[in-house]
């Protein structure tokens, strides 16, 4: 079926965004894996393409555009590359959600040209060695001090964490306010008592730079309180919507590529005379994965259209981070397994999807998370 959300300037943005990823990602993506973090380069070559910021204010250096169809767009291209190293998602989906909605005119001028420009990587620290999903959980603590908050505490799994050069963090301001102690403070790299820890060994994603972060008696000027103190469980709230529409977009484009790539693998493959697609297992699994990639695809873009007209229920991102995510890695694993041995080998992109696509039902929500959302919409 032929999508009906994207007009001709989001097609010639996707041509845009191809290229991109031909001439600036592409060729260095195996480097950045072997590295474990992607060049500085790439993120100034981004900023250069207007790439980052699309959605921001012209006069701080961004795109001016306020239609997320664009993210939508870029998403959906680095996915099909299968090139996760750049963390432009964490920067454009979801921090530039918190910097231009919350961020005062003055933060805005100090922080939204480098933003854009890549000059600065930003990243958000919500996730604690003790405390994930349940963000009401977190430890991190920020007294006030005089103009200042004294910032303490650890955060862990942080996408751009060795990169970044601002940082969103989730802090206790109030810890007897339960959820509405919670604040954002902004701590920026060079404060003193702010280090990083490792740069964590995952299963996939190697190229993306994933750190533990410290903060021990970080002095944060009360400049850099984002939004209202006590109203950052809130705006986490209002955020993760978008965030979790981002994931499921990208998580369904992962997946219809790699069984664009299997189909083609079962057409030429063969055995006992004849390939591996004219078998009626094979071909009944390739006909359920289609089936289930286009429902998905039809709610997908549903979701899409809700979101741009800002009547997208958190229910419903839900919804769609949960089943896009799961669908994912049922659908790679199908995959895989139709590639046969050589599915198993690193050099066949399936088996790099494989190991990217494993995060996608635990960032972000879990799905176990998203399942007690939708549930508790249904008054149970």
């Amino acid at each position: 079926m032929q999508r009906e959300i994207f007009t001709e300037e989001h097609e010639a943005f996707r041509d845009t965004v191809r290229s991109f990823i031909a001439k600036e990602v592409a060729p260095f993506h195996e480097q950045w894996e072997k590295d474990g973090v992607v060049s500085r380069d790439v993120w100034l070559a981004a900023g250069r393409q207007g790439l980052l910021g699309i959605d921001i204010d012209e006069r701080y250096g961004g795109g001016g555009e306020p239609d997320y169809r664009y993210y939508v767009v870029m998403g959906e291209e680095l996915a099909r590359a299968g090139v996760h190293g750049p963390g432009f998602a964490v920067h454009n989906d979801i921090n530039g959600g918190y910097l231009s909605r919350l961020a005062t005119d003055e933060q805005k001028q100090r922080w939204l040209p480098g933003y854009c420009s890549g000059e600065i990587i930003t990243a958000i620290a919500m996730t604690e060695p003790a405390a994930g999903s349940d963000l009401q959980g977190i430890r991190t603590t920020a007294v006030k001090d005089g103009d200042d908050y004294i910032l303490n505490g650890q955060k862990t799994f942080i996408t751009n964490g060795i990169l970044s050069d601002l940082v969103i963090v989730v802090a206790r301001t109030d810890p007897e306010a339960g959820h509405k102690g919670i604040s954002l403070l902004v701590v920026e790299r060079g404060m003193i008592g702010f280090e990083r820890g490792r740069n964590l060994e995952k299963v996939g994603l190697h190229a993306q730079d994933t750190a533990e972060l410290y903060f021990e008696n970080v002095r944060v000027p009360k400049e850099n309180l984002l939004g209202e103190e006590g109203e950052g469980f809130v705006y986490l709230m209002q955020n993760l919507p978008r965030e979790r529409v981002a994931i499921g977009v990208t998580a369904l484009a992962g997946a219809e590529k790699a069984f664009e790539e299997t189909l083609e693998y079962c057409r030429g493959r063969e055995a006992f005379g004849r390939p591996i697609g004219r078998f009626q297992h094979n071909r009944f699994t390739l006909a359920e994965i289609k089936t289930e990639l286009s429902v998905a695809r039809a709610f997908t873009d549903r979701c899409v259209t809700e979101h741009v007209a800002e009547r997208l229920s958190t229910e419903e991102a839900s919804m769609l981070k949960w089943w896009n995510t799961e669908l994912c890695n049922r659908v790679v694993d199908r995959c895989l397994q139709l590639h046969g041995g050589y599915g198993y080998m690193s050099e066949y992109p399936i088996a790099k999807a494989y190991l990217d696509a494993r995060i996608q039902t635990i960032f972000g929500g879990t799905t176990e998370i998203m399942k007690e959302i939708i549930g508790r919409s249904l008054g149970l």
